[in-house]
């Protein structure tokens, strides 16, 4: 399939954050966890999320391997979007028991815990004092338990990023990061196989969080011509193979998804995010919505107000929205790559079954609140209060 070439520009400078040593592919969670296991340390702390692992016999197959490797574990388990007081508990629980390495395995809400939990193991102190924003310390040195990796879900890419993202949710909520350039993942193991028992419900908002990470970066005015390039061939990937990694268990599909997902938290780590992602922390922070679904409802409503935006300036960023377009239909001119975009948009928000906002508790008079706590910094086009708004209305 043919798509909109984009001129890139090459920039007098840009920078590359660090990413870990990835391994990927079918299997390679019990054919080489546990020797990277073993390479780290004797203690390990296994950060799990629910009980999936267990389920498929994975986790225990995992346990059997590095009792034979005279491995001592723990486990320590992350059930939702982890909070500060979550990190905390492990870290007072953990903290005298010789931690050498801190292994996450879940989504990436587990993935986040267990950063943050091995970023904090030496320090032995409260999290909420190094969170951006609400903490009132100085800037986190850096030093960390070795962690790993291995996301069980295609979504948030938190494998590829320096950055936990810890939420408390209420009316007086946040959602801030823990955030250092060592605190991403040594390693990072990415077996496909591993999202094969995640929900069709749970795998579908993930999904779209990944691909609307890859587009906000893409589209994103911090853009590079590396981030460019990684983020148009997995939105390709994306494109081709969501809907199928979504509804059945065909292991190509759920690969090609698994390798999006990763590339997406590498250019969001460099390019930044858009409107979408400054409204998934304002709303999270307020009402206890799974970060996917709340990406995933809005992704469509978001692209057409930027690209409606985009449009009567004439900017040079539709060009980029055009490329993604393209991707679908093969179409070189702009109106009809824009067009094939946001029908694709809508399609998967229908098909999906993509949850509205309204069901979580969100309401009316909830909007302005949302609309002004949100950031769209690094958007090609920056929308007002009332454009914001106006996202938030269509998918309550």
């Amino acid at each position: 399939m043919s798509g909109r070439q984009v001129t890139m520009v090459i920039p007098q400078a840009f920078n590359l954050a660090r990413t870990p040593a990835i391994y990927f592919g079918a299997g390679v969670f019990i054919n080489t966890l546990p020797k990277i296991v073993f390479r780290l340390g004797k203690t390990v702390l296994i950060v799990t999320g629910g009980s999936s692992l267990k389920r498929s016999g994975r986790l225990d197959n995992l346990l059997n391997t590095l009792r034979k490797d005279g491995i001592k574990y723990y486990i320590f388990q992350v059930t939702g979007e982890p909070s500060p007081e979550i990190v905390d508990a492990a870290v007072s629980g953990f903290g005298g028991y010789g931690i050498d390495a801190v292994v996450g395995i879940g989504g990436g809400s587990v993935i986040d815990g267990a950063k943050a939990i091995s970023a904090m193991l030496p320090l032995g102190e409260s999290v909420f004092n190094y969170l951006e924003g609400v903490g009132e310390k100085a800037a986190h040195s850096g030093i960390k338990i070795p962690f790993a990796a291995v996301p069980t879900t295609s979504g948030t890419g938190s494998e590829a990023t320096k950055n936990a993202v810890l939420s408390r949710v209420g009316a007086d909520g946040f959602k801030k990061s823990l955030r250092h350039g060592n605190f991403v993942a040594d390693i990072a193991l990415i077996d496909p196989e591993l999202t094969l028992s995640c929900p069709p419900d749970v795998a579908a908002a993930c999904a779209m969080d990944a691909f609307t990470q890859l587009m906000e970066s893409y589209v994103s005015v911090k853009a590079s011509p590396m981030t460019d390039s990684l983020a148009i061939g997995a939105l390709r990937l994306a494109i081709e193979n969501l809907e199928a990694a979504v509804s059945t268990k065909d292991i190509q599909a759920k690969s090609a998804m698994s390798y999006a997902a990763a590339i997406s938290g590498i250019t969001l780590a460099n390019a930044g995010l858009g409107v979408v992602h400054g409204l998934a922390s304002s709303v999270g922070a307020c009402f206890d919505i799974p970060h996917g679904v709340i990406c995933g409802t809005m992704v469509g409503a978001a692209t057409r107000a930027n690209i409606a935006a985009l449009r009567a300036t004439g900017s040079a960023a539709l060009q980029k929205y055009a490329a993604i377009g393209s991707l679908i239909t093969g179409e070189a001119a702009i109106d009809p790559a824009l067009d094939a975009l946001m029908e694709r948009l809508s399609h998967w928000t229908e098909t999906l079954k993509m949850r509205r906002l309204g069901e979580f508790g969100m309401k009316q008079g909830h909007l302005d609140k949302l609309a002004a706590d949100s950031s769209n910094k690094e958007s090609p086009v920056r929308l007002s209060k009332d454009e914001i708004k106006s996202i938030l209305s269509e998918r309550l």
